[in-house]
């Protein structure tokens, strides 16, 4: 009835608990971009669904993931995900009883240096992962991309668990190739890094987050987060900016 997908490369710290928490799925396929760690061996522990292909991009990546799937409902689960036991009796007792939906939208907590976010947009972070294999697909977009559902979707009550970055410096390391990725995406789109979006977008970003948000809740974290989107924002702009002058 449920397939589990997951993409991976380099995963050895995550997967293992990622897997833990959907071992009882019909069904997982993971698609591994040829790891250089011990990603596919803790894979293989779990599932003989492991494919080695080549990255192709996020969204790309998920897809051939995806298309690799048997099961009428598919789950796509990123490898620093969990599934929370409640979300899993959730999700099974759906399954039972003929679900009304074509997908479902999961809550996220964002675990940031092992603490729950609760504020600052990081929650409840709602996104797509639960659908009818015939009726889901994934946007092709170079980052953050999104699941979008031919038919009727709702809410489920119980969340994933998200064990985001791990400190500062992870974050500053991912950031500078999320920040590549959403300027290619800006790019392709024909969109233009304007002054106001150099000056004025990162501070809005900031204002945003800590306190129409309410990351001022979260204290110091809210502070820190709130800063390193803020950053993020402006090197996304000035990356597009760079691209259109060359």
């Amino acid at each position: 009835m449920l397939s589990v997908a997951i993409i991976t490369h380099n995963e050895e710290e995550n997967i293992r608990d990622a897997l833990e928490s959907v071992k009882w799925a019909d069904e997982i396929v993971v698609v591994d971009s040829f790891s250089k760690d011990k990603t596919l061996e803790i894979c293989r522990e779990y599932t003989d669904r492991v494919f080695s292909l080549e990255w192709s991009g996020f969204s790309r990546q998920k897809s051939k993931a995806i298309s690799l799937t048997t099961q009428p409902w598919i789950l796509v689960l990123d490898a620093d995900e969990r599934v929370s036991t409640t979300l899993k009796k959730e999700i099974s007792s759906l399954l039972r009883n003929n679900p009304p939906m074509d997908g479902y939208y999961i809550a996220r907590k964002n675990f940031f240096s092992n603490r729950w976010i609760k504020h600052g947009g990081w929650w409840p972070d709602y996104t797509l992962r639960l659908f009818r294999r015939d009726k889901g697909k994934i946007e092709d977009r170079e980052v953050h991309e999104a699941i979008k559902v031919d038919g009727n979707v709702g809410y489920l009550r119980n969340p994933l668990e998200h064990y985001t970055y791990r400190d500062v410096h992870d974050f500053l390391k991912r950031m500078e190739r999320y920040s590549s990725l959403a300027a290619k995406e800006l790019f392709k789109n024909n969109r233009r890094a304007t002054i106001f979006d150099l000056i004025l977008r990162p501070p809005a970003t900031f204002l945003r987050m800590f306190i129409l948000q309410l990351g001022i809740l979260d204290g110091s974290y809210g502070i820190i987060l709130a800063y390193l989107y803020s950053l993020y924002t402006y090197k996304k702009y000035s990356k597009l900016r760079k691209m259109w002058r060359s």
